[in-house]
């Protein structure tokens, strides 16, 4: 995530163009470390949420609303009492810190016209809000941090604000480009490291993109790079800081498939082969990126329970194939035995007594063997025991062999359940999978009182560029419902081979399917696998009537003996999702 001080700069000039001269007429204080005011301003009401949230702290303008608690913290009632009515006269980025300020303009119980900072810390778990005189003595913060807590700075009532220079980096916006060169190369760290640990208001991300635009690997060491690799970085360096000073920025987030990667105020070219989603504003891309994100944390969470039931079956079963695996190679001597039997049979008529061992030739390879016996018993004794051996692990090579593919199918339905987890986006989806695991035994059934949850989970739906209807099972028993009860005999039916994934069909219609549609198919089968991040996965389509269902066999596995096979890329990024 770039949350950094490129994109707190953007957020800066953003709210500078709508806040400057507008009025405060509410304040709320929704969560402990969270704001939400109201400003009018122009004929205009915005709403700024401020969040000091060490796992996700922000800052951005919403149209939506919170609900507060019945009684308003400290905190909001002694930001009421100063800042209700307040003009917001100014706000500041110092230097590319994390940190904006508002200047807030407001009376005092006394008519006199005074001024307050609310200071607005996005600094990961040090984030905070702090409310300050003009003259940098602090209030209160939604926050405190007393020594006890912290070495550095206490952020306390009557104590003297100041930002912290823990890390000694350079302000790039004041800091001659000479010095910044020097100070990047001075570091014996790869160069992308260098570069944002030397130069405030850059992320690892920003500098990742900064030796992307001048064609330089970031994992290079500074020093070896030559005068115009220097010369190529401070020019895309200098660019990125002319956007900055003039305000030309550009929002834009990073998609894999329905996934937000990572976003920034400019362009990212180094993201280049993820789907790019670009925003008027910074605060509509901060909206839309935490809804995301916090829609699958979210959904990652309730489906922990489920998680740790598959997580721990699948160890347990693959424990179980390892251990079949070792009886199985256990049993591969067993023909040696049967093969010694004989030949003791054909050979041990003119045994000594007492013999150890026997020479005999193996007519099946034409080769001299040497048969070890046991000395007390005769050739017939111990060309029986030698078949009791062969008997025993027979059976067991046959047992385990039936043991084993049935250990194989139920590793392989649990990485199925596993990857529909992955793909899970709602709770609708979960309640699918929960059902299947209930059928499976995996968990226990719920008692029969109980009411059984309405399913309204549905597959993913997908239009092709030429128009053709895709459908993707979101688990196995939509898989199931795809496949067997959708699909009709002449659609098409894909998935990836020799690994966990979802049943797609592409549905014909009667019509003459293009090879790009076919392609396209391929490519949902290979987004919806195990193998998504794979540079390649080799796809097995066929017509639906061909697919089978075993008798008896577990949810979303199926057989064919006939099938067309492409080899493809898990790139969805042309395609239209409808549902």
């Amino acid at each position: 995530m770039a949350f950094d001080g490129i994109t707190t700069a953007s957020l800066r000039a953003e709210l500078s163009k709508a806040l400057v001269g507008g009025r405060i007429s509410k304040i709320a204080q929704p969560e402990a470390d969270e704001l939400l005011l109201t400003i009018k301003n122009n004929k205009n009401q915005y709403r700024l949420l401020i969040s000091a949230s060490a796992s996700l702290p922000l800052l951005y303008l919403t149209e939506s609303s919170k609900p507060s608690p019945m009684t308003a913290p400290g905190f909001c009632m002694l930001l009421r009492k100063h800042l209700n009515g307040g003009k917001i006269t100014d706000i500041r980025q110092p230097s590319l810190e994390r940190i904006i300020q508002f200047e807030i303009e407001h009376l005092n119980e006394l008519g006199d016209l005074c001024r307050k900072l609310l200071i607005v810390e996005l600094m990961g778990k040090h984030s905070n809000l702090i409310f300050c005189k003009e003259d940098g003595t602090i209030l209160d913060s939604i926050k405190h941090i007393s020594s006890a807590v912290s070495s550095v700075r206490e952020v306390l009532p009557g104590r003297a604000y100041f930002i912290p220079a823990t890390q000694e980096k350079l302000d790039p916006l004041t800091v001659p480009e000479e010095l910044m060169l020097e100070a990047v190369c001075a570091k014996p760290l790869p160069l992308g490291k260098a570069l944002y640990t030397t130069l405030t208001g850059f992320s690892p991300v920003m500098a990742e993109e900064l030796c992307h635009r001048a064609l330089l690997d970031s994992s290079s060491q500074p020093q070896t790079l030559t005068a115009n690799q220097k010369e190529m970085l401070m020019h895309q360096l200098s660019r990125v800081l002319t956007d900055i000073r003039e305000e030309r920025f550009a929002p834009q987030i990073r998609f894999r498939g329905k996934e937000p990667v990572e976003f920034a105020a400019l362009p990212l070219t180094v993201y280049e082969e993820l789907e790019a989603q670009s925003f008027e504003s910074i605060s509509a891309l901060l909206e839309t990126y935490y809804a995301s994100k916090n829609a699958i944390t979210r959904i990652r969470q309730k489906s922990s329970d489920l998680r740790k039931i598959v997580q721990t079956a699948l160890e347990r079963s693959r424990k179980k194939y390892d251990l079949q695996s070792r009886q199985l190679k256990d049993t591969e001597k067993r023909e040696k035995y049967k093969i010694y039997g004989e030949l003791l049979h054909t050979y041990g008529y003119n045994l000594e007594e007492g013999a150890s061992s026997l020479e005999a030739l193996n007519y099946y390879t034409s080769e001299t063997v040497t048969i070890p016996l046991d000395p007390q018993l005769s050739a017939q004794e111990n060309a029986k025991k030698y078949f009791d051996k062969y008997g025993k692990l027979k059976r067991t090579y046959e047992a385990v062999t039936e043991l084993l593919a049935e250990t194989a199918k139920e590793t392989a339905h649990l990485e199925s359940v596993s990857q529909a987890l992955d793909i899970a986006l709602s709770e609708a989806d979960l309640v699918q999978i929960r059902e299947e695991l209930m059928e499976s035994g995996y968990i226990r059934k719920r008692r029969t009182q109980d009411k059984k949850p309405k399913i309204t989970s549905k597959p993913f739906h997908y239009l092709s560029s030429d128009g053709f209807h895709i459908y993707v099972g979101k688990n196995n028993l939509q898989n199931d419902e795809l496949t067997f009860k959708f699909a009709s005999g002449n659609d098409w039916w894909f998935h990836a081979k020799g690994t966990a994934g979802s049943h797609v069909i592409l549905k014909s219609e009667g019509q003459q399917v293009p090879d790009r549609a076919f392609e396209e198919a391929g490519r949902l089968a290979a987004y919806y696998s195990k193998n998504r991040e794979g540079e390649k996965t080799e796809i097995d389509y066929v017509e639906k009537k061909h697919v089978k269902k075993p008798a008896g066999a577990k949810p979303g596995f199926v057989v064919y003996y006939t099938n067309y096979s492409l080899v493809i890329d898990s790139d969805i990024s042309g395609l239209t999702l409808l549902t």
